[in-house]
């Protein structure tokens, strides 16, 4: 597998194998650390460390087919700790004005459901949909056991359900999904 070998090449020290290996999956990336902190600003910066830190340590990864949970790893590591560093004071740039939601664009709507719920719902669902991660490899991204990740997506699910304010008749089609 490509992936495979740049990441054994990158290991060994190759810069153009590793630059390859972040610009396959930098679009992920990005939009993954985007869900989480909301902002682009702090969203490059969360990039930026975490290229750098992978850079630094690819020689540690053991096993070269986890690349991607590991890197997601870093990245989810380097959001948290950049929410755990701002201050209870938000910048006023940070405050978000009030939109008025409409009704064709649902998958703003979705959008917006989604950056409402709970970081650790909000990270299952972006890893296992829209990373198109699998139960196990959200598991071991978010060092979790699979039935905590079915149970953090199916919260996820009744609470976007919650939001929409989808009536039980309804629930029944989507619980299906």
């Amino acid at each position: 597998m490509i992936i495979e070998q740049d990441v054994l090449a990158a290991k060994s020290g190759d810069k153009e194998a590793f630059i390859r290996l972040i610009k396959s999956i930098e679009h992920s990336l990005f939009q993954t650390a985007k869900t989480i902190l909301k902002h682009d600003e702090d969203t490059a910066d969360a990039l930026q460390e975490t290229i750098l830190k992978a850079y630094q340590s690819i020689n540690k990864l053991k096993h070269v087919k986890y690349f991607k949970t590991w890197i997601f790893r870093i990245l989810i590591n380097e959001c948290n700790t950049m929410i755990a560093k701002r201050s209870k004071t938000v910048p006023m740039e940070y405050i978000e004005k009030p939109v008025s939601i409409s009704h064709h664009d649902q998958q703003i709507e979705m959008q917006d459901a989604i950056e409402k719920l709970p970081m650790k719902q909000r990270m299952v669902i972006v890893l296992h949909y829209f990373q198109d991660m699998t139960l196990k490899q959200v598991a071991d991204t978010l060092d979790l056991s699979e039935s905590a990740v079915k149970k953090r997506l199916q919260q996820a699910k009744v609470e976007l359900l919650h939001q929409f304010n989808v009536n039980e008749k309804e629930k029944m089609q989507y619980e299906s999904i």
